[in-house]
């Protein structure tokens, strides 16, 4: 008979609390962002652009200069080499493979560099672009928002990409709550 009541108790207890979490459930504010999409669509993305070139664009000068160099001291061999004598055609095949060589590790040093500082640069970005989205979740009083990498479905209405790109963007103000408040009377 006691335990019989211990029983009756335990699953009036179970019962009590699953129906306060269901209620706490239906009240959940949830959202969905787009990472990708927010930093593709950043204007920040062709600051980040923009100092890559500046930073890098020398140096793509140099290896396009090369580019031309080793390609007119080929036409030159292509051109010439019947005519020279066996000595200066030697000299200049070996300039040619020289300057393919230097070429190719001064190219592969180049992009090393370059995915390395566009990597960091990205990395920044998506930092930046993260603690937006916090932002935007805490002002709005999300419950939680999601990162769209790990929703396997989000409808339009809890997708927040555009409220949060609106924030990144410099003239952006506040955006409106993605559901209007209710009427009030008077």
């Amino acid at each position: 008979m006691i335990v019989s009541k211990v029983w009756l108790l335990a699953a009036f207890a179970l019962a009590g609390i699953a129906s306060s979490a269901a209620t706490a459930q239906t009240n959940l504010k949830i959202g969905v962002i787009s990472v990708a999409r927010l930093v593709e669509q950043s204007p920040q993305l062709e600051s980040v652009q923009k100092k890559l070139e500046d930073e890098f664009g020398p140096r793509q000068r140099d290896i396009t200069a090369m580019q031309t160099k080793l390609r007119t001291q080929q036409e030159t061999f292509q051109r010439d080499a019947p005519v020279m004598g066996e000595a200066e055609r030697l000299n200049l095949e070996r300039q040619i493979r020289d300057a393919q060589r230097e070429l190719e590790r001064t190219q592969n040093v180049y992009l090393e560099d370059l995915n390395l500082r566009r990597n960091e640069e990205l990395a920044t970005l998506q930092r930046e672009v993260l603690q937006k989205a916090q932002e935007y979740a805490r002002a709005q009083k999300f419950d939680l928002l999601l990162a769209d990498q790990s929703v396997i479905f989000g409808s339009t209405a809890v997708d927040v990409t555009e409220a949060v790109l609106a924030i990144l963007k410099p003239s952006g103000s506040a955006p409106a709550p993605a559901t209007p408040p209710p009427a009030r009377g008077r």
